[in-house]
C-alpha cells in the first residue's frame, strides 16, 4: 500500500523524473504498489527509459495481475498503457487496439470539455428534435446522420465488433473496460443510453 498523505491527483509532468515519481506516489496514496507500479512503467515508457525492457515489463504485469488493474486502474491510466502499447508493442494488431482506445476516449473528452466550455451541463435533448429524427434522416456531414434516439443499432454492432476480438491481447480487455466505464460516467454514451428503449440494440 502507498504511504503518502493525501492523495493529489497529478497534472502536466516534472523534468525531474525523481520529483515526477513523488508527484506519482501522491497520487496514489492509499491505493495498492502494483498500481503505482504500472504508472511508473508508463511514465518511462513516455520518456523513452529502457524501452524494451520496460514494455516487457508492463506487459507481465497485464499478464499476471489483468483482472485487478482493470478493476482499479481509472480510465486516465488506462489510456496511458494504451499509449505504451501502441508505441512499442510489436504486434501491430494490439497497436490499434490500443489506438482506438485513445481515440475514443480522446473524443469523448473533448465532447464533454466542449458541453462544460459551453454551460451545456443542465441542457437535455429537445424533445421534437428527438421526435424528429426517429421520423427523418437528419444529415451531419460526410454521409453520416444523426443517431436515431432511443432505437439506432451503431452502438451495438460496435459492441459486437469490439467484444470478438477480447482475449486475444490485454488491449482488447482494456478496451472493453474502457467502454464500459464510458456507459456509466456522465458521458455522451450514458446519456444516450439513458434514452434507449430498443432491447435488441442495446450496446451495454
Amino acid at each position: 500500500m502507498v504511504d503518502a498523505g493525501k492523495p493529489n491527483q497529478t497534472r502536466g509532468s516534472h523534468d525531474s523524473l525523481d520529483r515526477h515519481f513523488e508527484a506519482l506516489r501522491s497520487e496514489f496514496s492509499g491505493q495498492s504498489a502494483l498500481i503505482l507500479e504500472h504508472a511508473r512503467l508508463n511514465v518511462l515508457l513516455r520518456r523513452q527509459i529502457s524501452p524494451k525492457e520496460n514494455y516487457a515489463r508492463l506487459a507481465e504485469l497485464y499478464r499476471s495481475e489483468a483482472p485487478y488493474l482493470l478493476e482499479h486502474l481509472n480510465v486516465r491510466w488506462m489510456v496511458s498503457a494504451c499509449d505504451s502499447i501502441a508505441d512499442w508493442d510489436p504486434d501491430p494488431a494490439a497497436r490499434a487496439t490500443a489506438l482506438s482506445v485513445s481515440l475514443l476516449v480522446n473524443t469523448v473528452k473533448l465532447i464533454e470539455s466542449e458541453r462544460y466550455l459551453n454551460d451545456q451541463i443542465s441542457q437535455d435533448m429537445q424533445p421534437d428534435r428527438v421526435t424528429h429524427v426517429n421520423e427523418a434522416l437528419v444529415p451531419l456531414f460526410e454521409g453520416l446522420s444523426v443517431f436515431t434516439v432511443g432505437t439506432d443499432d451503431t452502438l451495438r454492432n460496435m459492441r459486437w465488433r469490439m467484444e470478438a476480438g477480447k482475449g486475444a491481447h490485454f488491449s482488447g480487455d482494456i478496451l472493453m473496460e474502457v467502454f464500459d466505464r464510458l456507459q456509466v460516467n456522465d458521458t455522451v454514451y450514458a446519456r444516450f443510453r439513458a434514452r434507449h428503449h430498443r432491447k435488441k440494440t442495446s450496446w451495454w
